[in-house]
């Protein structure tokens, strides 16, 4: 029996789009079909661009062929990303969030954490209504940031369902993994466990109305983050850095990530974290510990605005550590360095919102 385009949808239809719950015919994501003899070509649309999920379809789709045709059929098959109409539920879930900004980093220890924590209480201290998600799996730290340790959501009634009621702190909203887990205890998940979980955090809480919903996501570049960037409709992102090279090169990997075609989300810009060192006793000089204006010259090699340069200064990690971001203080050089960085970002926000 020869193989026809007819063949091959009604082949298609046992493959169903794991987002969408329903098969990729019926959602009409099968298009530019192309036979000749046994070998046959199509472009298929996803909504998940992680590695995992594209290598997932793409086996559900040869067994498919397979099983239709036989072992002979050489099947061509081009996965390319579901267009932004066709949103799945965290998306609608999040409609009442007016932006939502990432941060983001190319690997772990430039200060990431602290720089998420300071920037929504900086918010929330402006009179903005502001989430937090700490999206860190593997090392969530708003927790102690907020002195939530040993703190439980609890669950709220809409609607006949239950949702998770973030906790507030400072103003801000907040949910984290380690809301959930032992503290002394190491988070062991594969990637598809982390992202059931982060969705979870979305589309099952009680968020209300929000100006900034902002996401502290884990370091580094993988399919967490794909999957997490695909679900979630982001305003932008910023990049977090020190100034010395190894975390330049993870930083630049970081930016172009986010300027894939399968994600384009607009990179608000970079903060260079610990870009000096000022004593106490010397209060006028600067101490380039980490090297001198690196992550301020990766911003404009890759012509992306530099949103703060912020100090190494010993107050910042204590207010971390008891639970009180350096923002929060009251007319202090730190608090202004941090405010500073927030303006900065508000109005990264609103450039981006006009364009």
């Amino acid at each position: 029996m020869s193989i026809t385009k007819e063949r091959i949808l009604e082949a298609l239809k046992k493959v169903q789009e794991p987002d969408l719950k329903k098969d990729i015919v019926t959602l009409d994501l099968v298009d530019k079909i192309q036979i000749d003899g046994n070998d046959i070509s199509f472009e298929v649309k996803i909504y998940n661009p992680a590695m995992h999920a594209k290598k997932r379809m793409q086996e559900a789709l040869e067994f498919a062929l397979e099983r239709a045709f036989g072992a002979d059929v050489n099947a061509n098959v081009s996965l390319v990303p579901l267009p932004k109409d066709k949103e799945p539920e965290v998306r609608a879930t999040l409609s009442n969030i007016k932006h939502t900004i990432a941060v983001a980093s190319g690997k772990g220890g430039v200060g990431k954490s602290t720089v998420t924590a300071n920037l929504a209480a900086g918010l929330a201290k402006k009179g903005y209504k502001v989430g937090l998600v700490d999206a860190d799996i593997y090392g969530p730290s708003m927790p102690t940031m907020f002195d939530l340790v040993g703190q439980r959501p609890n669950g709220v009634e809409r609607d006949g369902k239950t949702f998770i009621q973030p906790i507030e702190s400072y103003g801000v909203k907040i949910l984290s993994i380690g809301f959930f887990a032992d503290p002394e205890q190491a988070v062991v998940w594969r990637g598809p466990m982390a992202t059931k979980a982060l969705n979870q955090m979305f589309k099952d809480a009680d968020w209300g109305d929000l100006d900034f919903m902002i996401i502290d996501l884990p370091p580094g570049t993988g399919d967490v983050h794909l999957t997490l960037l695909q679900n979630v409709p982001l305003t932008g992102v910023v990049v977090v850095s020190t100034p010395q090279e190894v975390a330049l090169a993870d930083a630049r990997k970081g930016v172009n990530m986010f300027r894939m075609d399968s994600l384009k989300v607009p990179v608000l810009g970079i903060v260079e974290n610990m870009a000096w060192f000022t004593p106490a006793e010397l209060p006028e000089n600067k101490y380039f510990i980490f090297g001198k204006d690196g992550a301020k010259n990766l911003a404009a090699q890759m012509e992306v605005p530099l949103l703060a340069q912020l100090p190494l200064i010993q107050s910042v990690r204590e207010a971390g550590d008891v639970g009180r971001p350096a923002v929060l203080q009251e007319n202090t050089a730190t608090a202004k360095v941090f405010e500073d960085f927030v303006s900065s970002v508000v109005a990264g926000v609103k450039d981006q919102v006009s364009t």
